[in-house]
Order: C-alpha cells, then structure tokens, then sequence
C-alpha cells in the first residue's frame, strides 16, 4: 500500500469516498451514490454541510424540506434503476435524525438501498448535553439515531476519524449487495465529522462493487425442474426481484415456452406487459378474479421475487389446494424459505434461463391454457367497464380517473402510488405497458411517499413523464417536497384525488365494525361524531401556493384535457379533480385478515366478527 496520505476533516473524506464508489452489472456502470439529499441543522451543517460544499464537483446536492420525504425520494431513485444507484441523505441531530425512521423502515422493508447519515452527540462528550441531545441515565452511548438500529440493514457510530475505513467499506457492500440491501446509517458525531486525518490515498480510489448474478444451485435445480413437470396447474407469481434482476424478458421467454400463466403482486406488476396472453393481473387481497380463482386451484405455485405478504397469500387463505406446493425462485435464502418452499436461491434472470432450458419442451395442457385466457378475457371486460364513463360530462369516480390517464401516458410514462385506496384500484386495473410504469410502494404502504418519490425517479429518468396519484389524506401528510420539485426545475405531474377523507380505511372501517369513525374530514359535532359539510380545504389553491402550475379538473372531459396538458408540461404540474364517492371498482376478490372486536355491545362490530370468524377458518399453514 502506498504511503501517500490526504489530510482532509472526516466529512470531507466521507464525501471525497462516496463519489468514487460504482456498481457493475453486466458490464454497465453505474455511481453508486449519484448525490445527496440534505437539511443542515447543528449537528451535520459545519461537517457534512462545509465538506459538501468543498466537493460540489463531484457529489450533487439536493436540498429538501423534510428528512422523511427525502429518504422517500432517495428510494424512488433506487428502485427505478433496479437497486444499482443510490442516494444519501443528512441530517441534524435530535429530530432531523428521527424523522428518517420511517423512510429507513420502508427502504428496508422494500430491499431498497439508501445511505442515511445523521449527525450525532459528540464522541468526546466535550458537550454534554448538547441542544436535542437525549440523555439515557445508564448508557452514555445512547442517541435517538440508535432508533435507525432495528430498520436498517448495517448501523454504525462513527466515533474517530479512522473508523470510517472500516465501516463505510462495509455500509457500501450492503447497499450493493441484492440479498443485503435496505437503509444503511451511519451516525456522525459532529465533532468527528469535523475532525481532520491522514487518509491513505487508496480509500479515494475507484472502486467497483459488482453485482452478482448467482446461479442456482444444481441440486435445487433438478428438483425445480422436477417439481414443474408434475404440475398440472401451475402458477407463477411475479415479485419485485423479477423489476430488480431486470428479469422481464426471461420471464416472457419463459412463459412463451411453457404456457404457465402470471400473477402479479404489487411490486411485480409490468413484469408482463398486461396484454400478454398469460398475464393475468395484480393477486390476493386486491388482485384480479382470474388470478385468485387460478391460485385457489393451483397445485404448484412459483414465486419469482417475492416475500409472499399477507396482501399476496390473503393472509393464508388463498392457496387452498390441499396438496399445494410452493416453489420460490429468490435471491435471499430468507424469502425463499417461506411457504415451506422448494428453494431456487439465486439471481431472477439466471435462475429463469437455465429453468426455460432445463425444461426445454414442457408445456402446461392446452385445456388450462384455454381456461385462463378466458377468466382473463372476462375480466378485461370487468377492467374496461371500470374505467370507461357513460357520460363525458359526468363527475368522474376514482376508477375513471384511472381510465382518464391510462387514455392519456405513453409507455415510457411512470405511476407512482403507495397508500389510501387507490392502491387496490390500480392493481385490479392499471394496464401496465412496461417494466418500469407502475411504481406502488406496498411493502410499507407509506402515505406521502408519491411526491418525493416523484422527485427521486425523475432525477434518476430525466425526460420521462412521471406522475405522482394522491388521495387528499395523502396529500395532507406530506406536501413540502413540491417545493423542492419548484426549486430543482423537475416537472412531476400531480394528480390529487379529493374525495375528502380516508376512502380505503374509512371502507376498511365499516367492514370491521367501526362504523367509519374518525375516518372523514368533517366538523365534529358536540357529541364527538363527525357530521356536515366536507371541511373548506383547497389543495389545489395550496399546490399553487407552493408554486405548482394547478389545473381543475371537473368532469370527465376536463380531467382528459387537464391530464393530456399536464403531461406535456415543462414544468412541475398538479390536477386537482373532486372524485364522485360512489364506489365502482370491483370488490375484493380474496380476505385480508384484520382482526374484529370479539366482543362488542354494537350491533356492527358483533356482525363483523361473525364474517372474520368464517373467513379466518380458511387460514392454513403451509408445510
């Protein structure tokens, strides 16, 4: 090793370090960490904060305006290039620090990769307690970042200059590995960031941390093989590792040679274009009949990247064959373990080609082929009345919001949804058209994901159109990054859908026995309840107010006109349509197990727990 040193602060050199990292796989590049996302506060704004500045050329910085929204749109940026880009995000001590939990559990829950880099207490206590300092009586170590601990794949406390060799080598090998990845932190006590260090001048070097491919295991191999060839009715369900591998194009080779047909989970929709013969929709809970009455009959069901959720099993209801069997083709040995699974622990894309070729010839019988294609022609026609509006002129529903864009994107457009209830719609109808269109975080189900999100997939797709859908609940929780799309000129299309409250838990609500309390954004009356008038709230005079051009949308005809000009924008745009309530997207196909009161004086509540009762009879365990 060469002697040459670089005497640089800590900051300085973590930034310096963070710009010469790359991924690699199948010979293309990419920067690993592509910038920063940052608000300065005591604690990062004289480390981090002065170290950026020092690097602007080579470490872009983005600036936001909550720490939750910025690690939403770090995540967007990931997912949208298949988990081989990043991006960091600063923050202050105290609760610039905590608020990137619930941005961290979602990167972690999804398997998106995310560097987080809070500031922290002073290592030498030379302060002690400092201004948002948390004092624990017994362990002086102790700072709110140890929150990030049980949301993020690798954590460390950066206490001295030289401990940063160590652990961001580390931090770097989890955000680039498949299996590993999720939010990685790196807690920064602010004198340390502060701090200067002879670095050797190896640590800034290019380095290329590549992307394996691994191939599944013979063994496994020959006993996936065998298990396909049995199978009379076998179904695929495709996950986000299928998006993630860039498997798209095995799995259609696939499924041309076989004939075994598609479901999808939220992540793993667009893994077939939907006019794919064999592509059969969303399943579970808000998946398509056709998907659901094939998983009911199933004898073998394949899981390509998938963690198998409870929106996706019905909270074990689903799969009801009494001799069904489970195959999980999966990167992580944790998620291919599940459903007491034969395993395939390899990368989507090899394991799919050497399956096709292994099973060179099988095909499933004409007869299944011939059932399906048909439940999923029956249910394009339940799609196409869905969201088609008799009248032009007539207030859209939230189905015929989706008619409206689905009429107006191109392929290349991309749709981002996470919470509310427009999540079950999309699922059971959105025609996706390619790899990359439909954006549904699901695995957390985070409100106030879209915009951010928004922001991090247009930096990472300049020039694509990128739409970010939100009910008004939605809309509510988390606005503010509108104004860095303002600021950083990136032209998100909004569409607030306002139906004036929580539409997926206020219907959740009644289902269950609670009478949609506290579910709608109404006076409250004297004796507690909720009654008039929707409340006064304009979202679309706020959206403006935070420098959205804003675009009413009243009918169906105005909501084509408003959305065909939103998405030839050049700058960021917002439609704002008031939704008719009346309920006209198919209902749920499969349960999802939310548990009802057992005992209740009210008559709604003793009704609801009579129907969990008989749909919970049908869990069972798989083994």
């Amino acid at each position: 090793m060469s002697a040459v040193t670089l005497r640089l602060t800590t900051a300085q050199a973590l930034v310096r370090f963070l710009a010469a990292q790359y991924t690699e796989r199948d010979g293309v590049r990419h920067r690993l960490i592509a910038g920063t996302w940052g608000v300065f506060g005591h604690g990062n704004v004289a480390g981090l904060g002065q170290a950026l500045v020092e690097y602007a050329g080579v470490m872009p910085y983005h600036q936001g305006r909550n720490e939750q929204a910025m690690v939403h749109a770090a995540v967007g940026h990931a997912r949208h290039l298949n988990r081989l880009s990043a991006q960091a995000v600063t923050t202050s001590i105290g609760p610039g620090a905590t608020n990137l939990v619930t941005g961290a559990a979602l990167a972690t829950v999804n398997r998106l990769p995310v560097l987080l880099l809070p500031g922290d207490y002073f290592a030498s206590h030379a302060a002690d307690p400092l201004l948002q300092q948390l004092e624990h009586p017994t362990e002086a170590d102790v700072s709110v970042n140890d929150t990030l601990r049980p949301v993020s794949r690798y954590f460390d406390r950066v206490t001295r200059p030289d401990a940063l060799i160590a652990s961001a080598l580390r931090a770097m090998r989890v955000l680039s590995d498949p299996a590993e990845t999720g939010a990685v932190t790196l807690a920064l006590p602010q004198d340390v960031q502060a701090q200067a260090y002879d670095w050797p001048e190896e640590f800034f070097a290019d380095r290329v941390w590549h992307v394996r491919r691994p191939a599944p295991d013979p063994a496994e191999l020959a006993e996936a093989v065998r298990a396909v060839r049995a199978a009379q009715r076998p179904l695929i369900v495709a996950g986000g590792g299928v998006h993630h591998s860039e498997a798209e194009a095995a799995l259609k080779a696939f499924v041309d040679a076989t004939g075994i047909p598609v479901a999808s989970t939220q992540a793993g929709k667009g893994s077939l274009r939907h006019d794919h013969p064999a592509d059969l929709g969303g399943i579970g809970h808000t998946g398509t009949a056709v998907s659901d009455d094939l998983a009911r009959t199933a004898d073998l069901v394949i899981g390509i990247g998938t963690r198998h959720s409870d929106f996706t099993t019905a909270s074990g209801t689903l799969f009801r064959r009494p001799d069904v069997r489970f195959l999980n083709l999966n990167t992580t040995a944790f998620d291919a373990h599940k459903l007491a699974a034969r395993t395939l622990v390899c990368d989507a894309r090899a394991g799919l080609t050497l399956l096709t070729d292994a099973l060179a010839g099988h095909r499933v019988a004409p007869e299944y082929e011939a059932e399906y294609r048909a439940g999923k022609d029956r249910w394009e026609q339940v799609v196409e009345a869905a969201l088609t509006a008799d009248d032009d002129n007539a207030v859209p529903t939230q189905t015929h919001v989706l008619g409206a864009l689905d009429a107006v994107v191109g392929d290349e457009d991309v749709v981002i949804n996470a919470a509310g209830s427009l999540p079950g719609d999309l699922h059971k109808l959105w025609r996706a058209r390619s790899p990359r269109q439909y954006h549904l975080e699901y695995g957390y189900s985070c409100m106030g994901y879209e915009i951010p999100a928004a922001l991090g997939v247009q930096q990472a797709a300049p020039g694509t159109p990128v739409w970010a859908l939100v009910g008004d609940g939605t809309y509510l929780m988390n606005p503010t990054e509108i104004v860095t799309a303002v600021q950083e000129n990136l032209p998100v299309k909004l569409v607030i859908v306002q139906n004036h409250g929580y539409a997926s838990i206020g219907g959740l609500s009644e289902s269950v026995g609670a009478e949609r309390f506290g579910t709608a954004y109404r006076h409250r009356a004297a004796d507690g309840t909720f009654t008039g008038a929707p409340l006064p709230v304009d979202l679309a005079a706020n959206a403006a107010s935070l420098g959205m051009e804003v675009l009413r949308a009243k009918t169906v005809r105005g909501l084509l006109e408003a959305l065909a000009a939103a998405r030839t924008a050049t700058r960021p745009t917002c439609v704002h349509v008031e939704t008719d309530p009346a309920v006209t997207a198919p209902g749920a196909e499969a349960w999802w197990d939310v548990p009802v009161a057992e005992i209740s004086a009210r008559p709604a509540a003793a009704e609801a727990r009579a129907r969990y009762e008989r749909a919970a009879a049908d869990r069972r365990h798989h083994l």
